[in-house]
C-alpha cells in the first residue's frame, strides 16, 4: 500500500480520500478546512498540518482543487511550492478542472525537476465520489498512467487515458459542456410536458425507454420527487453546483475560441447557466436550471 498526500478536500476530495484510505493505503489529508480534514481522520485518513507535510514523503499526491491558478501556485509559482519539497519518484495527479494550457504547464515545470505529473479530472458527481465509481480522463504518459490507475482505481470504475498532458482537461471540458446541453434540454422536454397535463414520472419513463433517454434521464431526474436520492429531490442541495457548471462552460468556450470549434449549444447552455447563476442560484445543485423553465 502506498502513501498518499491528498489536498483539497471538498465535496468531491473528501469522500475521493476516503476511499483510498477504504483501499488500505496511508493517506494525509490537508485542506483549509479543518472540519473536511477531521472527516477524512474520522474515517482513518492522517491529518497533515500543511500541504507541504503532506507531500513529504508521499509516494503519490493526489489534488483536488478549485481552478487553474490554485493548481498553479500550489506547485509552481507560490511562495513555497510543493515540487521543491516532494520525492523525485512521486506521481502527482491533479483531479482539478481546469484548462489544459495551465495542466501542460504545471507538467513541464515539473518534468523539469524530473517529477512525474499527470491531469485526471474527474466525472460522476459527489454521489460517484462517495461511491468510488467516478469515470477519470487522464493526460500524461502511458507509463505515468500506467503507474497513476491502481491508484485511480480505488475511486473510480472508469479510468480512461484521454492522451498526453493537457487531455484529460480537453476530455471534460467535451463532456461538461455535453452534460451541461443534455440537462437544460432535458429541462426543456419535462417543462413543456408537465405544462401540458403530463405526470413527469410517466413522461420521464417514457422518455427514458425512448430515442431521447440520457444520462440525466437515467440517474439525475431535474424534476422534484421523480426519482430517490438526487439533489432534485433535496431542494437541489448537494451534487454539483451551479457556480462550477458555468465555470467548467467558461473553460468549454475559451477551448473553443482556442481552436475554432464552433459550439452554438454550448454558449446557449452557458448562457442558461449563467441566468440560472445570477438569479441567486449559484450554490444549487445544477440540475436547478429547470426553475428557468417553470412559473415562480
Amino acid at each position: 500500500m502506498a502513501t498518499i498526500g491528498f489536498i483539497g478536500l471538498g465535496n468531491m476530495g473528501g469522500p475521493m480520500a476516503i476511499n483510498l484510505v477504504k483501499a488500505g493505503h496511508s493517506v494525509k489529508a490537508f485542506d483549509l478546512s479543518a472540519a473536511a480534514v477531521a472527516n477524512v481522520v474520522s474515517e482513518g485518513g492522517i491529518s497533515a498540518h500543511s500541504a507541504k507535510d503532506a507531500v513529504t514523503d508521499a509516494d503519490f499526491v493526489v489534488s483536488m482543487l478549485p481552478a487553474g491558478k490554485h493548481v498553479q501556485s500550489l506547485f509552481v509559482s507560490g511562495d513555497d511550492p510543493l515540487l521543491d519539497h516532494v520525492r523525485k519518484d512521486v506521481l502527482i495527479i491533479d483531479s482539478s478542472t481546469i484548462d489544459a494550457a495551465t495542466a501542460q504547464s504545471v507538467a513541464m515545470a515539473a518534468e523539469a525537476r524530473g517529477i512525474s505529473f499527470i491531469d485526471a479530472p474527474v466525472s460522476g458527481g459527489v454521489g460517484g465520489a462517495k461511491a468510488g465509481t467516478l469515470a477519470f480522463m487522464a493526460g500524461g504518459s502511458a507509463e505515468q498512467f500506467a503507474k497513476a490507475k491502481p491508484i485511480l482505481d480505488c475511486m473510480g470504475k472508469n479510468i480512461f487515458h484521454a492522451g498526453s498532458h493537457g487531455a484529460g482537461q480537453v476530455a471534460k471540458a467535451c463532456n461538461n459542456m455535453l452534460l451541461a446541453i443534455l440537462m437544460t434540454g432535458t429541462s426543456e422536454a419535462l417543462n413543456m410536458g408537465v405544462k401540458n397535463g403530463l405526470d413527469p414520472a410517466v413522461l420521464s419513463e417514457i422518455m427514458k425507454q425512448s430515442s431521447g433517454s440520457n444520462w440525466a434521464l437515467q440517474v439525475y431526474n431535474p424534476f422534484p420527487g421523480v426519482m430517490e436520492g438526487v439533489p432534485s429531490s433535496n431542494d437541489y442541495q448537494g451534487g454539483f453546483q451551479v457556480d462550477l457548471m458555468f465555470k467548467d462552460l467558461g473553460l468549454a468556450m475559451e477551448m473553443s475560441q482556442l481552436s475554432a470549434s464552433p459550439t452554438p449549444m454550448g454558449s446557449q447552455a452557458r448562457a442558461l447557466f449563467n441566468l440560472h447563476k445570477v438569479n441567486g442560484n449559484g450554490g444549487l445543485d445544477f440540475s436547478s436550471v429547470i426553475k428557468l423553465y417553470q412559473d415562480q
